[in-house]
């Protein structure tokens, strides 16, 4: 059995991972008595965790939230997974140097044997590349967009302009419903209450007013998740369904292993050691076209044929620009 102050620990870490566990499960875990958990229940009321009893057949206890913030708790696993998940923060552009932060505090007081740990991992950490207009999002607004998304209340907020000056400069109201990242950007899903449709909106361009509107009720979004409504937006399509909006399917005369590594979310399928049969997305057919030419090599169009089509149009397009280049006299004296 445990000695009482190791004991207390491990039922915090427990409670702290389930919303709710019956006093037999604890014992169970703990290798003890319900009677002893029960006293150590206690003990942690006593240190400031607000845990409730939950009545029923068997019983239990569920940590609450409380007023005040009582010490946390983290086991080494614990521990390791946040310092990580602060440094990926710490990498990215919305919240850096909060992260940042956060993460050296924590580094501070783990123990050695975390320390070394987490700084192994810094070692090997590679920082993505930072995009070229470098946007950060104000922690003030993302608390905002959220809590505006939990309350359900209209948004009004201003919209500045993009890179190219489109899509932008005018005021917004719109029905919150999701935030989420993309690609190193905070983006707001929203129904557009002047255009009576979805959007998404650049968190690091928007500008809340206050006070937001009326309360509403949430809709239905395009697609099964948060995460397919996004892909398919960002593909140009405009169902949400995910998927790209022209797809194609070809035979390579290559091997699957040469394709596989640049068919990013292509479906390569081996044919014999020479050939290999990929179906490809884009958002246009001349586009896919275009990304079939990335692999340096003859391909047959099994379909569709606007697949067809389009390669015949790029060829002539291609042919055309050859023969405006100017001729190559080679040296001159």
């Amino acid at each position: 059995m445990q000695k009482t102050s190791a004991r207390l620990l491990s039922l915090l870490s427990l409670l702290q991972t389930h919303r709710e566990r019956s006093g037999d499960e604890l014992a169970e875990r703990l290798n003890t008595t319900t009677r002893t958990v029960r006293r150590d229940i206690g003990r942690l009321r006593d240190l400031g965790y607000p845990i409730a009893t939950v009545k029923g057949p068997a019983g239990g206890y569920r940590l609450e939230a409380g007023a005040q913030m009582p010490p946390m708790l983290f086991d080494d696993g614990q521990a390791v997974a946040l310092a990580v998940a602060l440094q990926t923060a710490a990498d990215g552009t919305a919240v850096p140097d909060d992260a940042a932060r956060a993460l050296a505090a924590l580094r501070q007081v783990m123990p050695s044997r975390l320390r070394h740990r987490i700084d192994l991992l810094r070692l090997t950490a590679v920082r993505p590349r930072e995009t070229q207009d470098g946007t950060r999002v104000d922690n003030d607004v993302l608390v905002e967009l959220s809590r505006a998304i939990h309350t359900r209340e209209e948004l009004r907020f201003d919209y500045a302009p993009g890179p190219n000056g489109t899509d932008g400069g005018r005021r917004r109201r719109v029905e919150p419903h999701h935030l989420a990242t993309w690609r190193r950007h905070w983006y707001l899903v929203a129904w557009d209450l002047d255009r009576g449709d979805w959007r998404t909106f650049r968190a690091d361009r928007i500008r809340p007013r206050t006070p937001t509107g009326p309360r509403f009720a949430p809709r239905d979004l395009p697609g099964h998740s948060v995460s397919e409504f996004l892909t398919g937006r960002f593909r140009g399509n405009d169902d949400a369904t995910g998927d790209w909006p022209c797809r194609g399917e070809v035979v390579l005369h290559l091997p699957a292993a040469q394709v596989a590594p640049f068919a990013v979310d292509g479906i390569v399928e081996e044919l014999d050691g020479h050939r290999c049969r990929l179906t490809l997305g884009s958002w246009s057919w001349t586009g896919l076209a275009a990304a079939l030419g990335r692999f340096g090599t003859d391909f047959d169009v099994v379909g569709p044929p606007q697949l067809a089509t389009a390669c015949a149009d790029l060829a002539a397009r291609y042919a055309r620009a050859a023969r405006t280049a100017e001729p190559d006299t080679g040296p001159t004296a």
